[in-house]
């Protein structure tokens, strides 16, 4: 009796879900108001990217969310670069303020000694300006992800091969900065 029960429950299952209009089978995409979200890499096309009117339906639409992405990763190593080259710029002006140093009693033996920062004082035009520049690197960061979270393989391929050559023609300017 048991095992025939449990030979009908997928039977069952089905019936019941007909009942109440829900398809509770997993081996389909989510359905989307605009089309099916795969869960797996795919080249199909009509993914969401961010906003429900960007939906690339067509080989053109396509190729220019690719460039668009493709240039939203550029972009993002061009602000690593922007940013590693300011950190120099913020290091050398903090730097000559640190020289200015305080005289303190040492109690032990009572000689002056001079004390140093240890960190650059809060500087606002700098330190405003590094957590902007953080900021968009942390949306450009979010925005890519959820682009990679569609599992649209020609876009994490376009991202990286951006990332990739971003990082190649602006890569040399942060290395070179923190060489300094």
């Amino acid at each position: 009796m048991s095992l025939t029960l449990l030979a009908l429950l997928p039977l069952l299952t089905r019936v019941s879900a007909a009942v109440n209009g829900m398809d509770m089978s997993m081996d389909d995409g989510m359905t989307l108001a605009t089309g099916m979200m795969m869960p797996m890499l795919h080249f199909t096309r009509g993914d969401t990217i961010w906003f429900m009117g960007w939906v690339p339906q067509s080989a053109g639409a396509m190729a220019g969310a690719c460039i668009g992405l493709f240039l939203l990763a550029l972009i993002d190593r061009w602000l690593a670069a922007v940013r590693a080259i300011m950190e120099v710029h913020w290091h050398e002006a903090g730097m000559r303020l640190r020289k200015k140093s305080v005289d303190v009693d040492d109690d032990k033996n009572g000689k002056i000694k001079k004390l140093r920062l240890r960190a650059p004082p809060f500087i606002a035009a700098h330190d405003v300006m590094r957590g902007a520049i953080h900021m968009a690197q942390a949306t450009l960061a979010f925005a890519m992800m959820l682009v990679v979270m569609t599992f649209q393989a020609a876009y994490i391929i376009t991202l990286a091969l951006g990332l990739g050559i971003g990082e190649m023609l602006f890569g040399r300017y942060g290395a070179g900065a923190m060489a300094h």
